[in-house]
């Protein structure tokens, strides 16, 4: 697996099981980045009893994890996009998350739970190497 292609790429599509290790190295990476930003700090700030200091530390820690979640953005869409290529649907439709209530979950069973189109579609060879019928 080429994970500069899974992470970087828009191009090309990606199987269900390249899809879910992407999912979970970037959940991985997150929630790693976020243990060690936000648990000692405020645990600090907890611990003076002081709402001042724990806001502080909240607003602080929220613009780093502002920026956390903007670099793992393009990982994560190009992760969807290469999904929504293997069902022989267009990028775009990572827009389906901008969809309250239903969006994420509409994602969730296409990208993560439905099979990719059998053999090669409008955006590449199968990424299984299966033929068409």
């Amino acid at each position: 697996m080429d994970f500069r292609h899974l992470f970087l790429s828009f191009e090309g599509r990606t199987r269900r099981q390249n899809f879910w290790i992407g999912v979970i190295i970037l959940w991985l990476i997150e929630g790693v980045v976020y243990s060690f930003l936000w648990m000692p700090s405020f645990a600090g700030a907890a611990m003076r009893g002081n709402p001042f200091a724990i806001a502080s530390v909240l607003s602080v820690h929220s613009l780093v994890g502002d920026l956390v979640f903007l670099a793992l953005l393009w990982p994560s869409l190009a992760l969807q996009v290469k999904r929504w290529h293997d069902r022989d649907k267009s990028g775009w439709f990572v827009l389906v998350n901008l969809i309250p209530f239903i969006g994420w979950l509409w994602t969730l069973i296409e990208c993560g739970f439905l099979d990719g189109t059998q053999g090669p579609n409008r955006f590449g060879p199968s990424p299984k190497g299966i033929q068409g019928v």
